[in-house]
């Protein structure tokens, strides 16, 4: 489950926001924090199979809550993937990482 929103863009594209919980506790800090993933898609439901098909499974987008802003919209347009994130609550001066990096498992740890 997911806090979140999305905007409409003026070409029929979206870019949606969600407020998950941090899944491998690695890149945003220690386990429970949260992170904030843009996805850049062509509608909501590509957008939630886009997040979803990385293994993160119980995604879901109710209502419109946390609508991203317009430097978070920014973000994810000009971002190569269209998918980034960053921890939550956010130091305003971190910068957006590709999404790949939230789902590296961690090194040196043991299996």
């Amino acid at each position: 489950m997911a806090g979140g929103g999305f905007v409409k863009l003026p070409d029929g594209s979206v870019v949606v926001a969600l407020s998950l919980p941090c899944p491998s506790g690695d890149g945003a800090g220690t386990t429970g924090e949260r992170v904030r993933v843009l996805v850049h898609a062509a509608n909501r439901a590509r957008a939630l199979t886009r997040v979803r098909n990385l293994g993160l499974r119980a995604v879901y987008l109710r209502g419109n809550s946390e609508p991203p802003s317009p430097d978070e919209i920014s973000a994810a347009l000009y971002h190569p993937e269209g998918l980034v994130w960053r921890a939550v609550p956010g130091d305003e001066t971190e910068s957006w990482h590709p999404i790949g990096r939230l789902l590296r498992p961690r090194r040196g740890r043991a299996a």
